[in-house]
């Protein structure tokens, strides 16, 4: 799956509950590394999820301190690391969505 088809989905969550696209891509900088122009780039290639994880700058050291229950699952307890990634990825989303502020979000 590409990132760039659920990337759209990120979006059109957060602003039904009011938030908006730039904190959207605030998280996805904050986890992976990317920039706007790195990201867009991921975009237009149609990147899927794995090249997308694979291809990031870095993931944020943090990224461990995010736990909680997505999908029926524990981010912390997911084995599979390309899972967990985006697993993570939706967490964040779904607290940004839930009106955590972003920088409960984004661990600090």
């Amino acid at each position: 799956m590409s990132f760039a088809s659920v990337y759209p989905h990120y979006i059109q969550k957060a602003e039904k509950k009011g938030r908006t696209k730039a904190e959207v891509d605030e998280i996805i900088f904050w986890l992976t590394g990317y920039n706007a122009k790195m990201l867009q780039q991921q975009i237009e290639k149609k990147t899927d999820f794995e090249n997308f994880f694979a291809q990031a700058p870095q993931l944020n050291p943090n990224a461990s301190k995010i736990t909680g229950v997505i999908c029926g699952y524990r981010v912390e307890e997911i084995e599979d690391e390309l899972i967990q990634k985006v697993r993570y990825l939706d967490k964040l989303i779904d607290e940004l969505a839930k009106g955590k502020s972003m920088e409960k979000i984004l661990r600090k």
